[in-house]
């Protein structure tokens, strides 16, 4: 499946919301004002992956085959980078879209003179823990109750080597 990685634009907003509450549990998932807020803070970003199919006829129109397939939203305090969510539609998953949409997150990161990058995932989502320490991404530490003071959150982190 073919697709490229843009920067966010407004009119995604919403679709983007609706693919992180299918994503995630309703305790996890974001509300719309919780993911407007995270994408809104001054040193934050939001990548998207975008479905990079040919544009095909319609009942009569031509209809875009572009599709969102996923997104980041990520962010850099001091020298470290933070995740805040990565996010993929389930038909697109196992296709390399979460590889990439991290791989340009940490590379702006980088980028920006990030040196560490970290996140958060419940301790109970086996495929992302697997996901991330494929990645590189160790456990550093558990954070009880951080999800709606609930669910346990393993922090993750991974360092940004130079390329140098």
């Amino acid at each position: 499946m073919p697709f490229r990685i843009r920067q966010f634009e407004k009119g995604d907003f919403e679709t983007l919301w609706q693919i992180d509450q299918d994503c995630f549990d309703p305790q996890l998932a974001y509300s719309r004002p919780e993911l407007a807020f995270y994408m809104r803070r001054p040193s934050a970003f939001t990548l998207v992956a975008e479905g990079a199919g040919k544009e095909r006829p319609k009942d009569g129109a031509r209809v875009a085959a572009s599709k969102i397939l996923g997104f980041i939203v990520a962010e850099k305090q001091r020298q470290n980078g933070h995740i805040i969510t990565i996010d993929v539609i389930e038909e697109a998953r196992r296709l390399g879209v979460g590889s990439a949409l991290l791989a340009s997150a940490e590379d702006r990161l980088r980028g920006n003179g990030a040196v560490a990058v970290e996140l958060e995932t419940a301790v109970n989502n086996e495929a992302a823990i697997r996901f991330y320490k494929q990645k590189g991404y160790f456990v550093e530490r558990t954070v009880r109750g951080y999800y709606s003071n609930q669910m346990d959150a393993l922090v993750m982190g991974k360092p940004l080597a130079s390329s140098l």
